[in-house]
């Protein structure tokens, strides 16, 4: 991936109307997805008074996450592109479809918006955990690095092929409920093992509100990784340097 396609920003980038709409559109789309997705664990956790993990329970979450991030991307993606995902924001800074600066600001208000979410759940709910992600018996934090990497690698492709990808013609009409299926189908893949992330700022939420920390790095390494991977895979090989062009401001 050439090095000149990654921008860093200009200092009046971060005060720009744009960019500080962008990042509250940002703020608000990761509220409504953590909310949801991180609330549908907590309901399945009181039906079933705190029992263990189902296949039901799994397939649920799947559906809930699924659900949740094709509305988050829809109602963000005229705004800010709808990126709902620090990894996703990183692996369009390495293609140079985002610069630095704006990076930094969807990053923070991804990550406030995650902790809001859980703080309202935990007050709505009377108190109930908000449970960070954790490692299953028999899974090291390596594994679930490698599974993160994976998971995260097949998101970004997704957001790249039906988003970004300047070809993609009317294809990009679909990307919500594209960018949505692959999150639900990777939590049916990797859910039983890691919690199936892909995203951290969804666990950084409840580790916050929880405090709880351990293994907490996997869910910020594998996922940056594998959107590292995605990134400067597809757009060195199928978006051609002819066809590069670097998104607009209110865009992606």
């Amino acid at each position: 991936m050439p090095i000149y396609k990654i921008a860093i920003g200009t200092p009046g980038e971060a005060s720009h109307p744009d960019a500080l709409r962008a990042a509250l559109a940002e703020f608000f789309s990761m509220l409504i997805f953590v909310f949801a997705g991180q609330g549908s664990g907590m309901a399945f956790s009181k039906l079933t008074d705190g029992g263990a993990s189902t296949p039901a329970g799994l397939i649920s979450a799947s559906l809930a996450h699924a659900f949740a991030l094709f509305v988050a991307v829809s109602v963000g993606a005229n705004i800010s592109g709808g990126h709902v995902n620090p990894a996703v924001t990183f692996g369009a800074f390495v293609g140079g479809h985002i610069t630095l600066l704006r990076s930094i600001l969807y990053w923070i208000a991804q990550l406030l918006g995650s902790v809001v979410a859980c703080l309202l759940l935990k007050f709505s709910t009377g108190g109930l955990e908000t449970s960070a992600f954790a490692l299953s018996s028999g899974v090291s934090s390596w594994n679930a690095v490698v599974f993160e990497i994976v998971m995260t690698f097949g998101l970004v492709y997704t957001v790249y092929a039906t988003a970004v990808d300047p070809k993609k013609g009317n294809l990009g009409t679909i990307a919500p409920i594209a960018i949505g299926f692959i999150v639900g189908a990777n939590i049916l893949a990797g859910g039983a093992f890691d919690g199936a992330s892909m995203n951290p700022a969804v666990s950084f939420g409840p580790a916050v509100v929880s405090w709880t920390w351990t293994n907490h790095w996997v869910y910020w390494l594998g996922p940056f990784i594998g959107a590292a991977i995605a990134a400067i895979v597809y757009d060195h090989i199928f978006i051609d340097d002819n066809a590069h062009q670097p998104l607009p401001a209110n865009d992606f």
